[in-house]
């Protein structure tokens, strides 16, 4: 995992009937960083989406992904009771000394929760730019004055 792209964390929460999965890691290479989304259910893996295996058809209609530096989010659009079981985040370093680093989220329909509006704005806004508009927010409510 000393090549840079381990992954730091896999979270789940759902956006409308949609799930969301980000998948956070480290960047510490300039080499590219291939993924892969799987679900394991019933003992087999389906790949849902990436650069390293080749995604099932049934799911490609259903999903998307953004990637940025530190950071790849997976949405499942219609997320049912069907899609439930472990999803998979996996990262591999091109190259002669690839590596790979993955982390595993197990999700039930009925235990996810809904994405909020305030922890995405915390979770993809650095804690500069957080802080900047706490304090024009409490400038503006008058609770403090600069």
């Amino acid at each position: 995992m000393s090549r840079g792209q381990k992954v730091t964390s896999l979270t789940a929460c759902l956006v409308n009937q949609n799930l969301r999965l980000d998948c956070r890691h480290e960047n510490k290479t300039s080499s590219p960083i291939q993924h892969e989304f799987s679900l394991n259910r019933e003992k087999k893996k389906h790949v849902l989406a990436g650069t390293l295996g080749v995604p099932e058809h049934a799911y490609r209609s259903r999903v998307s992904v953004t990637s940025h530096p530190y950071i790849k989010v997976l949405t499942l659009a219609n997320f049912t009771n069907k899609d439930e079981g472990d999803y998979t985040c996996e990262l591999q370093v091109s190259g002669k000394d690839s590596s790979v680093s993955n982390q595993t989220v197990y999700v039930l329909r009925d235990k996810i929760v809904k994405c909020d509006g305030i922890s995405l704005l915390v979770q993809n806004t650095s804690w500069l730019l957080l802080l900047l508009l706490s304090l024009a927010l409490l400038q503006a409510t008058d609770f403090i004055s600069l």
